[in-house]
């Protein structure tokens, strides 16, 4: 389907582009890296039947502006959602959340003064030792990855996005996924996220997690392979009263996976039963 974000937000390091759908109790729902909005094409829609919702790229991600010199570090976009969210004028909206996307809400809620109504964390970065691996690898060397051909960093892009699925993309996903990251541009933007995005950003959440004051849920996939089950245990073990629900057969994107199961969790109520 086509996925095309109307509405511009302009920010120190260039703009981001946003769009909301339908009326109601709003709700916000975050990306992570290295998806776009594009994730919750078929999550919005849905919730929007009910609910005004919003979605946004992170600054560098997806529809939204990519240059050089731009900080697109989890710190700096932290402080953009919260200045979104006063230029939505909401105060207390449900914010939902996936892979970095969480530290993002999370920096919003604990450093930047934001106010939610309740949170929901997707296969989510919010602490612990995140940054390893192939992340750790390319952040780096980061300047070599930068000059790989267009094809070898291409290859790379969908490899990774590949490994965040259980049950595979279905027609065209994949080089949705791809686009935003092509081209001299595109594959610039791709490494200067690995640059910015550094540990030392979520270890400053994790002395604070504990004063989370909204009420929280953790919904995680049971085959995530890039975010496995130990992340989704910390964040319920540091969070007060957060609950956890796994669910089966999905992986890192449930969005792709199982877009069904995680529509029924977010539309019921916020303490409605696991399914």
């Amino acid at each position: 389907m086509a996925w095309h974000l109307a509405e511009k937000f302009e920010t120190p390091d260039g703009y981001v582009k946003w769009a909301s759908f339908g009326q109601g109790d709003p709700v916000v729902l975050l990306h992570g890296s290295p998806f776009s909005s594009y994730i919750w094409r078929e999550i919005a829609p849905a919730l929007a039947r009910t609910r005004q919702v919003y979605v946004w790229d992170l600054l560098g991600f997806g529809q939204s502006e990519q240059r050089e010199g731009q900080d697109v570090g989890l710190a700096a976009q932290g402080r953009i959602f919260a200045r979104l969210l006063a230029h939505w004028g909401l105060s207390r909206p449900s914010v939902v959340a996936h892979d970095v996307g969480g530290a993002v809400a999370l920096r919003a809620l604990l450093l930047e003064g934001s106010e939610y109504g309740d949170l929901t964390l997707v296969d989510a970065v919010g602490g612990g030792q995140w940054g390893t691996g192939y992340f750790k690898l390319i952040r780096e060397n980061a300047r070599v990855f930068e000059q790989l051909p267009d094809y070898a960093h291409e290859a790379l892009v969908a490899s990774h996005l590949r490994h965040a699925t259980h049950t595979g993309y279905r027609p065209g996903v994949l080089s949705s996924y791809v686009d935003p990251w092509r081209g001299p541009q595109g594959q610039a933007a791709f490494y200067r996220q690995y640059r910015q995005f550094e540990q030392s950003q979520t270890d400053e959440l994790e002395p604070l997690l504990g004063g989370v004051a909204v009420p929280t849920r953790v919904i995680w996939g049971r085959e995530d392979r890039l975010l496995p089950a130990e992340f989704a245990e910390y964040l319920r073990s540091r969070i007060p009263h957060a609950t956890l629900t796994w669910v089966e057969g999905a992986g890192h994107t449930i969005q792709e996976d199982a877009p069904a199961r995680l529509l029924s969790h977010l539309a019921a109520g916020f303490h409605a039963a696991s399914l």
